[in-house]
């Protein structure tokens, strides 16, 4: 069994992203299977040690081979290459036009809370005057 990369060079990125990805998701379960089989019971203490750490430890072996396997598929990796070309395309933003857009969101939100809790205290009050609503307390 050889170990290839399709399409080496291409679309480094993005495959690696999605290993690293995978593989953090991959350790989190291994490490929640290690902390499940701790609850089996066995006579021999150093068998379940052997099999608490074994069972987790292969799994993540084999779940990585997977994953080497999955990012390496042409179909997948094809995605992946021309999802890193498309990302290039992108005219993203710069930090000046960033900061202004989210100063005005702030400002937007506030006023937009500002002017609800207004009406909700005016219907509150215009309420509690007509009777429909009764104060507590």
């Amino acid at each position: 069994m050889k170990l290839q990369f399709y399409k080496k060079g291409q679309g480094y990125y993005t495959r690696l992203g999605t290993a690293i990805g995978a593989c953090a998701i991959s350790a989190l379960a291994c490490m929640a299977l290690y902390n499940t089989l701790d609850g089996l019971t066995f006579e021999n203490a150093n068998l379940k040690s052997w099999i608490r750490a074994g069972v987790p430890a292969v799994s993540f072996v084999v779940l990585g081979w997977a994953i080497f396997k999955a990012v390496n598929m042409p179909k997948f990796a094809d995605f992946m290459i021309q999802t890193e070309g498309e990302m290039k395309k992108v005219s993203w933003s710069s930090r000046k036009e960033i900061m202004a857009s989210t100063k005005i969101v702030i400002v937007t939100v506030v006023i937009l809370a500002i002017i609800l809790a207004v009406v909700d205290f005016g219907f509150a009050e215009l309420f509690q005057k007509i009777g429909v609503l009764k104060v507590m307390g």
